[in-house]
Parts: C-alpha cells; sequence; structure tokens
C-alpha cells in the first residue's frame, strides 16, 4: 500500500486527486493521511470528496474514510472501465478538478466513456472551463490523448448548478512533450462572457484589456458572449499565444467587484508573463506533469514559475515511482521541468 501524507509541501486537495490518478493507474492500493490538514476546513470537503467517489465509481473501489471532514482515506482500486457516468460535486466545488481526477484512468480504458459533472465550472482556485476547453485539452491532444468537452451549463460560486460533459476516447500510447522555448508572440485572444447579467460589463471588461494590452501586443479576437443560464456570473479568459509556447488566465467576477477590475488581474498575468521566458503558464506546467510521466519517453518545458503547488505534485508521483522529475530553478521563478518516465535516462537528453 503506498502512503501519502496529504500535509506535505503545498498540502492541498491536489495531492488527494493526484494520489488518486495513480493509484487507478497503477492498481495500487492508496492510503492518505493528514488530508489538507493545515487548512481552515482541514479533511475532505464536498469537491474533494466528489473526486474520491469518482474514482471508485469508475474501478468498483473499497474505500474508507469517504466522508465530509475525514482527515484519513484508504482506496482499493479494482479494474477501471469505461462507461457513462453521472457525478455531483453537490456545490459550486470545481467539477474540472474532480474530471481531472479521472481523465487519465479513462483514457486508459478500452472503450470511449462520457462523463458528466454538475458543480462549478468557473469558480476561484481551480481551472476554469475555458481554461480546460482551450489550453489544456489542445496540449493533452498533442501528447495522442482525445477527448471533447461541452459546456452544458456554466456554474458559479456559490450557486453551482454548472453542468460539464466530457466525451474521452481510449489511447495506447502517449507521446512525451518538449517546450523549453516559447517563440515568437502570434497573438492574444479571449472571451469576456456575462452570464445572467448585463451585457454592459463584458463589454466594460473586454474594453479594460483592449486598453492595458492593446499598444504594447497583438490583440485578436476577444471575443463578447452573451450566455444563457439559471445562474448569475461574469469572467474572461485570456490566451497568449507564441510559435511554441502559450499562457492562459482566467478571472471571476464577484459582489461588489467592478468590471474593470476582473480585467486587470488577467491583463497584469498576461504582463507578467510576457517579461519572464516561460514557455507555458504555471498551472499548466503543474497539470501537464502526470500526463508527462506516462510518455514513452522524456519530457521537458519551461514554467513561468516554479510553485510549491508544482514540487508537491512531483513528489507524489515519485511515492509511486510513476517518473523521476527534475526541476531547475528557484521557487517563484521560472524553471525547467524535466520528466523521465521509467527506463529513461538523464542521457535522453
Amino acid at each position: 500500500m503506498i502512503q501519502i501524507d496529504g500535509s506535505y509541501g503545498e498540502g492541498g486537495g491536489q495531492i488527494l486527486r493526484s494520489a488518486l490518478t495513480l493509484s487507478l493507474l497503477s492498481g495500487l492500493p492508496l492510503r492518505v493521511i493528514n488530508i489538507r490538514a493545515g487548512r481552515s476546513k482541514p479533511g475532505l470537503r464536498p469537491q474533494h470528496l466528489a473526486a474520491v467517489r469518482a474514482a471508485a465509481a469508475i474501478s468498483a473501489a473499497q474505500v474508507e474514510g469517504a466522508e465530509i471532514g475525514s482527515m484519513g482515506l484508504k482506496f482499493q482500486p479494482g479494474p477501471v472501465s469505461a462507461g457513462k457516468y453521472y457525478f455531483d460535486v453537490g456545490t459550486a466545488g470545481a467539477t474540472t478538478l474532480v474530471l481531472q481526477t479521472i481523465f487519465l484512468p479513462l483514457s486508459f480504458a478500452p472503450n470511449r466513456s462520457v462523463v458528466t459533472i454538475t458543480g462549478g465550472t468557473h469558480v476561484p482556485w481551480s481551472p476554469c472551463f475555458h481554461y480546460l476547453d482551450e489550453h489544456w485539452l489542445p496540449f493533452m491532444r498533442q501528447m495522442g490523448f482525445e477527448a471533447t468537452l461541452t459546456l452544458e451549463r456554466p456554474g458559479f460560486n456559490p450557486q453551482g448548478g454548472g453542468v460539464l460533459r466530457a466525451q474521452i476516447e481510449p489511447v495506447t500510447e502517449i507521446s512525451p512533450l518538449s517546450i523549453n522555448q516559447r517563440g515568437k508572440l502570434k497573438q492574444i485572444r479571449g472571451l469576456s462572457a456575462v452570464v445572467g447579467l448585463p451585457r454592459e460589463i463584458a463589454k466594460r471588461q473586454r474594453l479594460r484589456v483592449v486598453a492595458r494590452l492593446g499598444s504594447k501586443f497583438p490583440l485578436n479576437d476577444i471575443r463578447i458572449a452573451e450566455i444563457k443560464a439559471p445562474t448569475k456570473g461574469t469572467f474572461i479568459a485570456l490566451m497568449a499565444e507564441f510559435e511554441r509556447g502559450q499562457a492562459c488566465y482566467c478571472a471571476l467576477g464577484a459582489p461588489g467587484k467592478r468590471a474593470e477590475a476582473v480585467a486587470d488581474e488577467v491583463a497584469e498575468a498576461i504582463e507578467s508573463f510576457m517579461q519572464i521566458d516561460g514557455a507555458v503558464d504555471r498551472y499548466l506546467a503543474d497539470q501537464l506533469l502526470l500526463p508527462m510521466a506516462l510518455a514513452r519517453g522524456k519530457s521537458m518545458l519551461r514554467t513561468e514559475r516554479v510553485t510549491q503547488h508544482l514540487l508537491t505534485n512531483a513528489w507524489v508521483i515519485e511515492q509511486f515511482s510513476a517518473a523521476r522529475i527534475v526541476i531547475q530553478g528557484k521557487l517563484g521563478e521560472a524553471g525547467l521541468v524535466k520528466v523521465y518516465p521509467p527506463g529513461v535516462s538523464d542521457s535522453a537528453f
């Protein structure tokens, strides 16, 4: 049994989710202790419990400790089965993080799977739907994964109620990634959207971005969208596309938060990224770490920032002996990430 200390490093829910994914992929039983021990509300929250239940459902796993507030979990997976699955987070917890927990195992199942998850699709501290669909998924496809994501209905904090659907195709072999230089900036594009709110808010978000970035960078196709749904919210997502690299940032509205403040968040993130030599944003580097560990050869990418989240995720992967990961660079600065799957030596680079 693999034992993981949930308080290690960053100490958040990603430790649990990555450990569940690796347990499903390897078939190894898992015990997680001290789950989110340092958080203001430690233990399993609804979002994390939804990930546990999803992982259990696709593998008929035996589970102990799957309840709100639990600080410990035992997880014994069975073989992963493709199929049609429905999961409800029950709150505005991130549907995207639940999907990422089971995406890789279902990709290696022998048949297509269709997964529907209800909860939050655009909520704080997690990748929004558009980040996954337009940024994460293209890189996953580049590695050989194949899936289609559909936003049936957006869901914001605190209402939730969003619906994400994923059609995941079976794969057999994963290609490595090598993105150590981003090349020339081609364009910055994006989406400014409102749900159940005046279109004027989306226009103001877009105007602010154009005012801040338009004279510095090539802006193209920053669209305005008014989405119909029985909830309220606003967001803006910006994508910086380079010859070889890419960065994406999303900002969310909130009661009392001006449209200009929402736009400033993504504009500042883009400006910061342009001042360093990262090939991908810090979030994508973290999210591609586990897929790269499954590739048939070595992978390498340059991240805009070495984060504690990245270091912790690398530690979890190495506890399963799934890959050897070398991260060159200081915490908080740009760095080079090298992933050596089993059997791949240093001389491969």
